[in-house]
């Protein structure tokens, strides 16, 4: 019995020790709380703020909000820490330090990867090759750069997916830029029959070229026609234009198609004419009369006898 009472005497000061050292650091835990709400406050302030100032002056959206995020958290730690000793808790900050150097090789194996795409996103918001709506291309990822955060690069590809690459694969592999100086050449190819004048048929093209209002044509960027091949039924001419790609996936098919629709009938008008690829048949065997189930249709009837005629 006396041993009971030993014990639950000595409960019961370990509880009353433990509720007056609480009741004591109240007001280092009080302050602690509010040192992290300051933190968070600070820290929220002065990245909006860093991010507003570096959007001005650079012009670089991306770098803003990612040093923005950046500067956050570090106040949100920085607050986490003078919390700690605010709170008499000094000795657990120190062993979170210790322990994060400690560790540092150990996570560093274990999350090598996010290590990495952290590494790579520090690396890309200073040194990149593109900007926020650019339109790239990063292996099999075609589309418009939407954010870069600390770990990825956010796409919009163009049908509407929305593609997170990591930053690490952005800085390691080859990426096309289609819109940093807003100026993509087209090409296509076009045949004209072998009896056509050749000269003749470059000056349409690039007559029909120059009266289109959205491609452009200065020093730097030439527009020509060249002979591409002689192909089995024409001559095929390769048109190359420029256009502007600010607005790539868009304008840049819609200018491409009006140039192949005004070419087409720009020789058309001036009598050029564009024939299909000529089939050839050969019968094999010992009877050479022999019925082909073949027949024509009213429109190629028409133009073989308009030949003969």
């Amino acid at each position: 019995m006396q041993d009971a009472s030993q014990d639950q005497i000595s409960i019961g000061e370990s509880f009353n020790e433990f509720y007056n050292g609480f009741i004591d650091q109240l007001p280092g835990i009080g302050l602690g709380l509010l040192i992290i709400i300051l933190g968070v406050l600070i820290g929220t302030l002065i990245g909006n703020f860093a991010r507003q100032r570096i959007s001005k002056q650079t012009n670089d959206p991306l770098m803003s909000r990612f040093l923005g995020k950046t500067i956050k958290i570090i106040a949100l730690i920085i607050a986490i820490m003078l919390a700690l000793k605010a709170a008499g808790l000094g000795g657990i900050a120190t062993a979170i330090l210790t322990a994060a150097g400690a560790s540092a090789v150990v996570l560093g194996f274990a999350f090598k990867d996010i290590g990495e795409n952290f590494i790579a996103g520090i690396i890309l918001a200073f040194n990149r090759p593109f900007n926020v709506n650019d339109t790239i291309e990063i292996g099999d990822n075609f589309g418009k750069v939407k954010a870069l955060e600390f770990r990825y690069t956010k796409l919009k590809t163009f049908d509407g997916k929305d593609v997170y690459i990591p930053n690490s694969d952005v800085l390691t592999t080859p990426v096309t830029n289609y819109t940093e100086d807003g100026f993509f050449r087209w090409s296509f190819v076009i045949g004209i029959a072998y009896e056509d004048n050749i000269e003749g048929a470059k000056k349409t093209v690039m007559k029909a070229l120059r009266e289109q209002p959205d491609v452009i044509e200065d020093d730097e960027h030439q527009n020509f026609v060249i002979e591409d091949e002689l192909a089995t039924s024409t001559v095929n001419l390769k048109v190359f234009f420029w256009v502007d790609t600010t607005d790539f996936r868009r304008m840049a098919l819609i200018t491409k198609g009006n140039v192949v629709r005004a070419v087409k009938e720009a020789l058309e008008d001036n009598g050029y004419y564009m024939p299909a690829d000529i089939q050839e048949i050969k019968i094999y065997g010992g009877n050479k009369d022999v019925d082909l189930p073949i027949r024509l249709s009213a429109p190629q009837q028409k133009i073989i006898e308009d030949k003969k005629v």
